[in-house]
């Protein structure tokens, strides 16, 4: 039977992660780590393009160790970089890359990318049933099969500098952020965001002080006037109050970087990140704010051009194996693993992971934090295209 962690008041597996996109399920069997005999027989090279911080040291070394393939690591910090990457070659130069779960109707249209064959990759029976459901039905394009596996899960909600600055609010005596924080008086100059992503965190924000609907932002998906209308109000109130804002971070690196050497005291960001940073001691918070963070899962996709499939499959089917996935998390106690601080959609990785990765994610997701999840909605290439427009007048302002 699964270990339950306890969450605040709320007992819920591990396990529970993205609502709407992920379910509790039954445990799959974890049998032993195999590779297809040919990519086993040959070695060679394969070319991944995945977020920056996703490969961790001791999993390249670890990988190279098990099966002689060579990866070629080419890191990226958005969606949309992937996308150009891609674009840019017509996939060719990649075997694999790594968009997110809602951007399947953006990438459906180009053909940049191939159904994957179940057959070949053993540990995908590691996978939990509800993360890969999202590829047999939102990533199966033209009736083909599934285009995209789950990898990685996490979120994106506030962390801050605890030596600098504390939540004003608490819920049964844990400290809670909220979105609104970003835009107080008592941080100007001293925040960070992803401009569009912080834009969306603004609008949950304005959704509570009336300044907006309840809801207004999700149902801004569902055509392009009612999101302009939507997030006209949004770009209005960032322009505003833009003088809090010190950083735009665009990628891990930079979110490190900006609170350890750029004074940002408190900032919207991934989980991963800060989490990292928690876990090494140094003093920042990550924590899911009021609204709800914000949930995603980054997946694996392989190139319609890749020159290396043996040595794809080889990969994705090491990605899922349950000891390289667990120990990627935080390193799983080994001092030179490396760690990325987000969460595996590997069932069976939380059991590679340090002792202490239970204590973490209590204090990242306590009480009804899992139950909050802001799951992002599927992305149309209309909405991207007027973000980007609304984005580009926040930062320019």
């Amino acid at each position: 039977m699964e270990k339950k962690e306890k969450l605040g008041t709320q007992s819920v597996t591990r396990r529970t992660v993205v609502k709407g996109i992920v379910a509790t399920g039954a445990v799959a069997g974890i049998g032993p780590w195999i590779l297809p005999k040919k990519a086993l027989s040959s070695s060679g090279e394969v070319n991944v393009l995945l977020w920056s911080d996703y490969c961790p040291p001791g999993f390249i070394k670890a990988f190279k160790n098990k099966t002689g393939i060579t990866m070629n690591f080419t890191g990226i910090g958005s969606n949309e970089e992937i996308i150009n990457k891609m674009k840019a070659t017509k996939g060719r130069g990649f075997d694999v890359c790594s968009p997110t779960n809602m951007r399947s109707l953006q990438w459906e249209p180009l053909g940049l990318i191939q159904p994957i064959d179940y057959g070949r990759i053993p540990n995908v029976k590691n996978l939990n049933p509800a993360m890969l459901a999202v590829g047999d039905n939102e990533w199966n394009f033209g009736g083909k099969g599934s285009h995209w596996l789950p990898q990685i899960w996490g979120t994106e909600g506030i962390g801050w500098r605890n030596d600098k600055w504390t939540p004003p609010r608490s819920v049964g005596g844990v400290a809670m952020p909220s979105y609104g924080d970003i835009w107080q008086s008592d941080v100007e100059g001293k925040t960070m965001m992803r401009p569009h992503s912080g834009m969306l965190g603004a609008g949950l924000y304005m959704e509570t002080t009336g300044a907006l609907e309840p809801g207004a932002m999700k149902r801004a998906y569902g055509n392009e006037a009612l999101m302009r209308k939507t997030w006209q109000k949004v770009t209005d109130f960032c322009i505003k109050n833009k003088k809090q804002v010190k950083l735009f971070w665009n990628d891990a690196d930079s979110q490190k970087t900006g609170f350890m050497n750029q004074g940002v005291v408190v900032g919207q960001t991934w989980d991963g990140p800060p989490t990292v940073q928690m876990k090494e001691g140094l003093p920042v918070v990550y924590r899911a704010p009021i609204e709800g963070s914000l949930a995603w899962v980054d997946g694996l996709t392989l190139s319609s051009a890749s020159a290396n499939p043996e040595q794809a499959y080889a990969f994705f089917d090491f990605c899922f194996d349950a000891q390289a996935a667990g120990r990627s998390i935080d390193g799983g106690g080994i001092a030179d693993w490396g760690q990325h601080g987000y969460n595996s959609a590997v069932l069976g990785a939380d059991k590679h992971a340090s002792a202490d990765y239970g204590k973490w994610f209590n204090q990242i997701y306590p009480g009804k934090s899992l139950a909050n999840l802001w799951p992002w909605p599927k992305e149309p290439q209309w909405y991207a295209d007027v973000r980007t427009e609304y984005r580009n007048k926040f930062v320019n302002a």
